[in-house]
């Protein structure tokens, strides 16, 4: 079912406020870091692990979405999903201990997943295409403003109410979403094209997908193109509290440079669809990237950490981010047509067991200088680079043995 008409005009807004519900739900309490811990009695480490209970769950999460969107269908596994959400952002509202939020917040990750994760199948079900390619970026650009724009509601939601309130936000808001979806998304997926959910078939689902080493290269080019300024996302209360000696209410020095390159690289890349090659707005995507990475590297090597120069790299970095990500994930999804829903739970569990890694592991090594966030950026970026250069001579060395002769 392949669709561009006004029946289907509605989606892409839904599907796009069901992409924000994930990453939203990952930073918006930020700003409140300060003030759970002195309400509870933790460390600041303790209401880190906040974040950690969310993504394990998320990721391990991401691996079933799909497939059992796959299995019975596209919508009714959303709304299951979202009314989940619902019901824990409730609890973290009303959380009574840390370990009663960081409980609630392992059910958060557990269905926040599905709108981002069916929503990118959905996609491929209605569209082919430039209209696929301009529909992707839209859904792209929310999936990495969200986490951009959450601290800064979030900051304002701290000062004005408490921490509190912004769970009641992800409430309110979740409950929205819910409700649109109830009364209009669609069933992009019809019984004759769903696959049984058997545990054998599953795993062999699983195992085309992450034995195909052109998908995992390109699902790993994808995750580190935006870890590189994930890092600086999960390490937000660190960068603006300890490096730039700001408040909770200046969150948007480093979430406005983030959401407005978000917004512009995405203009971009709907722009560019169609009228240059996949390859051309890769290029000038990852030459972007390059330049702002190194600039940040060497600015934060020779100056202290200043305001804004500290945070002008970070912009043109996620401009060409957000321009090359709709591409690669096209192409991804693309190496497994008949199974989309599957491919996206792989590459949706790909990309956050890396952003686990970058919340759990590197961030807490890096955000005590802007020099070491720097340095991880260009790290990270580098590795990406790596993996997509890998992907590009392994598709080269495949397209040398279909067009060679035939022997004898």
């Amino acid at each position: 079912m392949k669709s561009t008409s006004g029946h289907h005009r509605g989606v892409p807004f839904l599907l796009a406020a069901l992409s924000a519900l994930g990453p939203f739900s990952i930073d918006a309490y930020l700003p409140s870091f300060r003030d759970i811990a002195h309400h509870f009695g933790a460390s600041p480490l303790v209401v880190q692990q906040t974040i950690t209970a969310y993504l394990l769950p998320f990721g391990a999460m991401t691996l079933f979405h799909g497939a059992l969107s796959d299995s019975f269908g596209r919508r009714r596994v959303t709304l299951i999903m979202v009314a989940v959400f619902v019901l824990a952002s409730i609890g973290c509202m009303c959380a009574w201990s840390i370990e009663s939020l960081i409980g609630f917040r392992v059910l958060q990750g557990l269905s926040a997943g599905g709108g981002m994760i069916i929503g990118r199948a959905m996609v491929r079900d209605l569209f082919d295409g430039i209209e696929a390619h301009r529909l992707m970026s839209q859904i792209a650009v929310v999936f990495a403003i969200a986490p951009a724009l959450g601290p800064i509601i979030g900051g304002w939601l701290q000062m004005a109410i408490g921490w509190r309130a912004v769970f009641g936000f992800l409430v309110v808001f979740s409950a929205l979403v819910w409700l649109a979806c109830w009364r209009a998304l669609p069933e992009t997926l019809p019984r004759e094209k769903r696959h049984p959910l058997h545990p054998m078939h599953l795993l062999q689902g699983y195992w085309s997908a992450i034995s195909s080493a052109p998908f995992v290269l390109l699902a790993v080019t994808l995750t580190l193109n935006f870890s590189a300024v994930f890092v600086y996302i999960v390490s937000a209360p660190a960068f603006i509290f300890g490096i730039l000696k700001r408040q909770e209410t200046e969150f948007f020095w480093l979430f406005g440079p983030i959401t407005a390159g978000m917004m512009l690289g995405t203009a971009m890349a709907a722009r560019l669809a169609g009228r240059l090659s996949s390859q051309r707005i890769l290029a000038l995507a990852y030459g972007l990237m390059a330049a702002s990475a190194l600039g940040n590297f060497v600015f934060s090597l020779t100056c202290p950490p200043s305001l804004p120069w500290s945070v002008v790299p970070l912009f043109f970095y996620v401009v060409g981010s957000a321009m090359g990500m709709p591409t690669l994930t096209i192409m991804a999804l693309d190496i497994f047509p008949h199974r989309r829903g599957l491919a996206a739970s792989c590459q949706g569990f790909i990309q956050t067991s890396g952003n686990t890694v970058i919340t759990a592991a590197v961030a807490p090594l890096l955000w005590s200088s802007a020099l070491y966030l720097s340095m991880g950026m260009l790290g990270i970026f580098l590795a990406g680079g790596a993996a997509l250069l890998a992907y590009s001579l392994l598709r080269r060395g495949a397209q040398r043995k279909r067009l060679a002769p035939e022997p004898g």
